[in-house]
């Protein structure tokens, strides 16, 4: 599945009082990053909504200055859901301070969900496979 990148620079409004990225800010990057791969996917951005963050894991502190590209991709799709697996990498250090998956569900202008009709394409990559795995379990 296709993956994107979207960048950030940590800046002074973005700490918290330890002086490291806040949890609130890395996670608000982190939900509007697995949105854009959700929405790209589905081409239909104004009919997905954010059903769950699960397995957001942040291994590392995150210091000011720092660039973080999050690199998304779609990891399994429900018939109504489709989760995104993510992962921070730091430009300056290489590094993978956070990595997690989110859950999106498809909906209605009513706002009850419905199904979205996309299939996930075959893939023999072991990086992705593992992915993949993740997002089922």
């Amino acid at each position: 599945m296709r993956e994107f990148c979207t960048s950030h620079l940590v800046k002074s409004e973005d700490l918290n009082h330890h002086g490291t990225l806040f949890a609130g800010r890395m996670a608000e990057w982190f939900v509007e990053a697995a949105f854009i791969a959700a929405a790209a996917c589905s081409q239909s951005a104004s009919h997905l909504v954010c059903r769950n963050i699960h397995g957001l894991a942040f291994k590392s502190p995150i210091d000011h200055g720092d660039i973080l590209n999050m690199k998304t991709r779609v990891a399994f799709l429900g018939n109504t859901s489709i989760v995104v697996y993510g992962k921070v990498v730091s430009e300056m250090t290489g590094r993978v301070p956070a990595e997690g998956l989110i859950t999106f569900v498809a909906v209605d202008d009513q706002g009850s969900k419905k199904s979205h009709g996309l299939v996930l394409d075959e893939t023999t990559d072991p990086e992705e496979l593992l992915i993949r795995e993740k997002a089922v379990n």
